[in-house]
C-alpha cells in the first residue's frame, strides 16, 4: 500500500510538473505570428484590450491565456502607446516584453529642400497612415527635415510641427545674422533664400549666389532668376519644358525679369543652408553668373565676362547636342 501510494504521488508530481511545463511553454515558446506585424497600441489601452487585439491580429493564440500566464510570469511594468513591431513566431513573453518596453516603430515623412508647398501638400496626403485634411501650407512656411510621426497622427498636427520648426530656424538664424544686408525682416531673408534654394544645386554655391543675389538688391537691378517666372506658373514645380519669351516678359508680382527688388512672396520652402547664406553672404562683387556645365555656375563681376561665360556655356551645349 505504501509503495502504490509513493507511486501515485510520483505520477501526481510529475503530472503536475508537466502541467506546469505546458502552462510556461504557452508564455515562453513560439507564437502563432507567421511574418512580422506592426501592431498599434492606443493610448489609454489596458492590458485586456491590448489582449483581445493581439488575439484579432493573430499575435497571441487566446487572450485569456495570455492575460492568465502574464499574471504569473509577466513584470508590472505598464504597456506603452505607439506602434510597436512584433516579429514573427514571437512568444507571449516577448510580446508583453515589446509592449512594456520595446522601441516604439518610428515613421519619416521627408520635405526636401526647395520642395514647394504645393508639393509638401501632395506629399502629406499621399501618407496612408496619416489622418484628415490640410490645405496647402503658406509657402516658406515648412523647414525642409524629416518628420516622425505615429500611425493615425493627423496630417494637420505633423504640418504644425513642420512649420513650428522653421519659425524657430528662422528666428535663430536671423539672431546671427551678419551686418550691411540686403534684406531688412526675416520675411524679406526667407523669400531671398528661397530664390537661393532654386538657383543652385551645389550646397558650397549657396554663400556666394546669396551675395550675388545681395549684391543685385542693393543695387536695385533686377534679380534676373528663372525660378521666379516658373512659380506663377506651376507654383513652383518642374515646367517640364524650356521657358517661352512670353514667359520672360511676363508681369506679375513674382517675374524678377520684369521687376526690381524681391518677389511678394517665397517661391519654395528653402533649407537651414540656404536661408544662413542670405543672412552671411560670401563677399563678392560678383553680379552676373551662368551654368558651368558641373551644376553649378561660372561667376562674373562685369556684364563683358559674364558674355565670355554665356558663350563658354552655349559651346558646351552644342558639344552636348542640346542647341
Amino acid at each position: 500500500m505504501i509503495r502504490r501510494g509513493k507511486q501515485a504521488l510520483l505520477l501526481a508530481g510529475l503530472a503536475l510538473l508537466a502541467a506546469i511545463g505546458i502552462f510556461a511553454y504557452g508564455w515562453f515558446g513560439p507564437g502563432p505570428l507567421e511574418k512580422e506585424h506592426s501592431f498599434l497600441v492606443r493610448s489609454g489601452s489596458t492590458l485586456r484590450t491590448v489582449a483581445a487585439d493581439l488575439e484579432k491580429a493573430g499575435a497571441i493564440s487566446s487572450a485569456d491565456s495570455f492575460l492568465l500566464r502574464a499574471r504569473f510570469f509577466g513584470s508590472d511594468a505598464p504597456i506603452k502607446a505607439g506602434e510597436f513591431l512584433l516579429p514573427e513566431g514571437a512568444s507571449a513573453s516577448r510580446v508583453l516584453g515589446i509592449l512594456q518596453g520595446g522601441e516604439v516603430l518610428r515613421r519619416f515623412v521627408t520635405i526636401p529642400e526647395g520642395m514647394p508647398s504645393i508639393m509638401v501638400h501632395e506629399r502629406l496626403m499621399a501618407e496612408p497612415l496619416l489622418t484628415g485634411t490640410i490645405p496647402v501650407p503658406e509657402e516658406g512656411s515648412v523647414l525642409p527635415e524629416s518628420y516622425d510621426f505615429e500611425r493615425g497622427e493627423s496630417r494637420a498636427a505633423v504640418l504644425k510641427r513642420m512649420q513650428a520648426a522653421m519659425t524657430a530656424t528662422l528666428k535663430e538664424l536671423w539672431a546671427k545674422r551678419g551686418p550691411d544686408l540686403a534684406v531688412k525682416t526675416p520675411e524679406e531673408a526667407m523669400i531671398l533664400a528661397s530664390v537661393v534654394e532654386k538657383e543652385t544645386g551645389k550646397p558650397a554655391e549657396r554663400r556666394m549666389v546669396a551675395g550675388l543675389y545681395s549684391n543685385r538688391v542693393k543695387k536695385g537691378m533686377m534679380l534676373q532668376a528663372d525660378p521666379t517666372i516658373i512659380y506663377p506658373i506651376t507654383k513652383g514645380k518642374p515646367l517640364g519644358r524650356r521657358i517661352r519669351q512670353s514667359e520672360i516678359q511676363a508681369v506679375n508680382d513674382y517675374n524678377t525679369y520684369t521687376m526690381t527688388g524681391l518677389p511678394k512672396g517665397p517661391i519654395t520652402n528653402p533649407g537651414r543652408e540656404s536661408i544662413a547664406a542670405v543672412l552671411n553672404p560670401a563677399k563678392t562683387s560678383a553680379l552676373y553668373m551662368v551654368a558651368d556645365g558641373t551644376g553649378g555656375h561660372a561667376f562674373a563681376d562685369t556684364l563683358e565676362q559674364h558674355n565670355a561665360n554665356v558663350q563658354k556655356w552655349f559651346a558646351l551645349r552644342r558639344e552636348r547636342g542640346e542647341m
